[in-house]
């Protein structure tokens, strides 16, 4: 779940099947109910109509804790990050970061920072196209240390340079 909307979707969802979420936040679910595995069988046939999965394994779990902290990072709190990657991942979810970057790469087929800067670059590139701030302001707020090296990453990651980006975006609409 990466959005307001993906947490409403599966709030509706479990409380279709009769289950009463006290908690759901990105990536996490918590009911007061003891869910038997037929309850859980429905509820992944539920969400996953709306593209959603049930993580159960352990290796999965941590790496979606990592995504999901990642992912809050770059949409509500990148400005927070008063530390390095490294020491907040580990810090937040109370492991050593070589486990958890070995356990991601593992699991995902690519590192935590090759991760970490796709999630910007997908914010970048939806804030170029709301066209509401500067690229000096969307690298100020993304903790870019200049838009030189913003606009350095986005074309190592899309191949095009930011500028470029948006006037296909402009010629699309």
């Amino acid at each position: 779940m990466v959005c307001s909307r993906c947490i409403m979707v599966v709030k509706s969802e479990l409380e279709k099947l009769g289950l009463s979420p006290f908690s759901v936040i990105l990536g996490e679910a918590e009911t007061n109910n003891v869910i038997t595995d037929i309850q859980k069988l429905e509820i992944e046939s539920h969400l996953k109509k709306f593209g959603f999965a049930l993580i159960s394994d352990k290796k999965s779990r941590t790496t979606n804790n990592i995504k999901t902290l990642l992912i809050d990072l770059v949409q509500n709190r990148n400005s927070d990050l008063k530390t390095n990657l490294s020491d907040y991942i580990s810090d937040q979810i109370n492991q050593d970061y070589n486990t958890l970057s070995n356990l991601f790469s593992e699991v995902e087929n690519t590192t935590i920072e090759k991760y970490f800067i796709s999630q910007k670059i997908e914010k970048v590139k939806e804030l170029i196209i709301y066209d509401e701030q500067s690229l000096s302001e969307i690298a100020y707020s993304l903790n870019y240390s200049s838009v030189s090296h913003l606009s350095h990453q986005f074309k190592k990651v899309t191949g095009f340079s930011p500028s470029h980006f948006k006037t296909i975006k402009a010629i699309k609409r």
